[in-house]
């Protein structure tokens, strides 16, 4: 049986947490997810370290990230992932509402996998938010990862 990877919600804003989960059950993605609310809770998790320091020792399906946080903002969050030798292939979806073009291009620059503006409209929204859960969750393969 196929172990399927959590997907880890980097997002600050309760609702769009709210909105992103119900999306996500609505497209019968049985992965777990789990949800933070900055980057340096988002680094918790991938290094295992304070509260999720007993967790299992794998890596995400997929990082869904907002840019605008406290603490450490999504594009300090993806430079961090990127630069470390165990999370920079991990694939991160930005899941903004910055329509910034410098955002935008600092984003790829760093090695973003994708880059979606959470649409306004409800419907569009979860609509967009199943596509990239099904992709990246279910139809993305992911490089194996490296023993410890």
């Amino acid at each position: 049986m196929i172990q399927l990877r959590t997907i880890l919600l980097v997002e600050d804003n309760p609702k769009d947490v709210e909105l992103t989960l119900e999306a996500l059950s609505e497209h019968n993605l049985a992965n777990q997810v789990i949800s933070v609310k900055d980057g340096v809770e988002a680094m918790e998790y991938l290094r295992f370290e304070g509260k999720f320091r007993t967790r299992i020792k794998e890596n995400p399906a997929v990082i869904l990230l907002d840019i605008k946080m406290p603490r450490m903002n999504g594009i300090e969050l993806l430079q961090a992932i990127r630069s470390d030798e165990k999370l920079k292939t991990l694939p991160v979806v930005m899941l903004t509402s910055s329509r910034e073009e410098p955002d935008l291009k600092k984003c790829y620059h760093l090695g973003v996998n994708a880059y979606v503006v959470k649409p306004v409209n409800f419907r569009d929204f979860f609509e967009a938010v199943k596509q990239i859960g099904a992709f990246w969750a279910l139809l993305n393969e992911l490089p194996p990862e490296k023993e410890s």
